[in-house]
């Protein structure tokens, strides 16, 4: 997918979020190229309150968006054309969005300004995804790499510790001298 669109899509989401005041904060690949990581091709991820989704959805579909209802039952999804935009309300079952949003903070991302989750909620959710299905640690070691002064790595630890598969990623990135986990 082409970096451009992607950037134009996510410009027109965040900008009719705000103008509409539905609290948000961008997620996914789009939140690690703000944060200096490599560019996403894939979709736009944007953390919102459970109650608002549904509001946030028709406000993008009154901009000319797709609304689409996924078989998933933590996010809500719209189109943007051929750009995915996902609406996600509980990541990864992490209950406490408020304290996620809050945490966030307004950054440049191409011609857009945002709330952007922060790199070590941006990790947890990273890690949290892998499982037996989805368990390739190359491009989560360039994000590691590229957001590692950012990130607070215990924390991180502390919040995955659940996860096999995370505390393997960690394990890794720990031998390889990308950072230092303590916890």
């Amino acid at each position: 997918m082409d970096e451009h669109a992607l950037l134009r899509t996510l410009t027109k989401v965040v900008n009719t979020l705000a103008d509409r005041r539905v609290e948000f904060a961008v997620a996914g690949g789009c939140a690690v190229y703000a944060r200096g990581g490599p560019p996403s091709d894939h979709d736009v991820d944007v953390f919102v309150h459970e109650g608002d989704v549904h509001r946030a959805q028709r406000a993008l579909g009154e901009v000319g968006m797709r609304p689409a209802d996924p078989p998933e039952d933590w996010l809500l999804k719209a189109y943007d054309e051929d750009v995915l935009v996902d609406l996600v309300f509980r990541p990864n079952h992490r209950t406490d969005m408020a304290a996620l949003l809050d945490r966030a903070e307004t950054m440049r991302i191409g011609p857009a300004r945002a709330p952007v989750i922060s790199a070590t909620d941006l990790m947890v959710d990273k890690l949290l995804v892998l499982d037996a299905h989805r368990c390739d640690f190359t491009p989560l070691l360039h994000i590691a790499r590229d957001l590692r002064e950012q990130v607070h790595w215990d924390e991180v630890a502390t919040e995955t510790a659940e996860s096999p598969y995370a505390q393997a990623f960690l394990m890794l990135i720990e031998s390889l001298s990308v950072t230092e986990v303590r916890a």
